[in-house]
């Protein structure tokens, strides 16, 4: 499973902190490490210079094989957070969409 992790221009992200972000995905994802092709995650700051409540996001894209893609996205005051919502979210939506396949992947 490779995993892409794209920032828009106002978030300050670093080799070490894409590093991270991709380690911290695969292990949560990992269960499904068979069955999925790519995930891209694509950081930004919507309010670009200006501070506000809920101004990160982070949209994921899940490319499965012989599935649709899935995408998910979380909006948060940390970057952090929104990573770790979007990749929540991305989790549930997994159990959702492969039902019983999801279970027997698992063992």
């Amino acid at each position: 499973m490779q995993v892409l992790v794209n920032s828009g221009k106002h978030v300050a992200s670093s080799m070490a902190l894409k590093d991270d972000i991709r380690s911290r995905v695969q292990a949560k994802l990992q269960r499904y490490e068979d069955h999925l092709t790519r995930i891209e995650l694509h950081l930004s700051d919507e309010n670009a210079l200006k501070n506000g409540p809920q101004d990160k996001r982070c949209k994921v894209e899940a490319r499965m094989k012989g599935r649709d893609p899935l995408t998910v996205s979380h909006d948060a005051a940390e970057l952090q957070q929104a990573i770790d919502g979007a990749v929540n979210k991305l989790t549930h939506a997994l159990e959702r969409n492969l039902g019983k396949d999801a279970k027997r992947w698992a063992h």
